[in-house]
């Protein structure tokens, strides 16, 4: 009987082989995906500009609204004014800060809801109480409360995205199973074993979660008490741009709020993919 030989770095090869249509086909749908998504995006602007410059009426009023090339001349003329940055970054601070604030007062409220039952008949009743009311409706007694417009304003972007934050941390460490703390209990655990070992990994995704979903709610709000009460800002900036009937400004405004809405959104969630890369995932088609 004979027998055959094949050399040692058969297989690998054989093996890189059959990987390479995979990564090529991978890359190709990548690629299609992104262009997709570029030509979603144009091909809207395309329709706003000719609706908008051909004065197109159909139940909507395209002729009163601004053409994209307009716009993009106010977005021009603004790039180059300092009052443009300050009040981009004035909205950025704004944001940051009360989100910060929220993230960690979130997430710390949202696992002792879940995990203490004295604290959940304490606390639980009064969030409860509070969750539903709008956080914009709070703006009078922001202003009450604090002594400046810009703390409250913070206050206000806090209140927005805590609810959402709490909320979901306090379901996911809920919905852990049980006989994750059973096996570290087993092996000798203590209360801040199954806390740091089980309740804060296993809850992670629910705590992004609650994160992606919190920082779009607060930059609703945030805009929102802007234009009530604010001296600085990009809600502040749009809703003067209002007043003095500067249509491509106020366009040029809403555009900014919705590319950083975009951005700060975008950087929430590679923060979780990041944190929570030990979790088994199919691939997505998306990426």
């Amino acid at each position: 009987m004979s027998t055959t030989t094949f050399p040692l770095d058969a297989a690998p090869a054989a093996a890189e082989r059959t990987d390479a249509p995979v990564r090529s086909t991978g890359g190709r749908t990548v690629w299609r995906s992104r262009l997709l998504r570029v030509l979603s995006v144009a091909a809207a602007l395309t329709a706003w500009q000719l609706l908008t410059a051909n004065h197109i009426r159909l139940w909507v009023r395209f002729d009163t609204l601004p053409t994209v090339t307009q716009i993009l001349h106010a977005l021009q003329r603004q790039l180059g004014t300092d009052t443009y940055w300050l009040d981009l970054g004035q909205s950025l601070i704004r944001i940051l800060s009360g989100f910060a604030l929220a993230g960690a007062l979130g997430v710390a409220t949202g696992v002792a809801l879940g995990r203490s039952r004295l604290f959940a008949d304490v606390f639980g009743p009064l969030t409860e109480l509070a969750r539903p009311i709008p956080a914009i409706a709070i703006v009078p007694v922001a202003i009450l409360l604090f002594p400046t417009d810009e703390a409250g304003i913070v206050f206000i972007t806090f209140l927005a995205a805590y609810f959402p934050i709490m909320v979901s941390t306090r379901h996911a460490v809920r919905a852990l199973p049980t006989i994750w703390e059973d096996s570290v209990r087993t092996q000798g655990g203590n209360r801040w074993d199954v806390l740091v070992r089980v309740v804060l990994p296993g809850s992670l995704p629910g705590v992004f979660g609650g994160l992606s979903v919190g920082i779009g709610v607060a930059w609703i709000c945030v805009v929102s008490a802007e234009m009530i009460s604010g001296r600085l800002g990009v809600g502040y900036r749009t809703w003067q741009a209002y007043t003095i009937v500067d249509y491509p400004s106020v366009f040029v405004g809403i555009i900014t709020i919705g590319v950083l809405g975009f951005a700060t959104s975008a950087a929430v969630e590679l923060l979780g993919r990041r944190f929570t890369r030990w979790l088994p995932r199919a691939e997505e088609a998306t990426k």
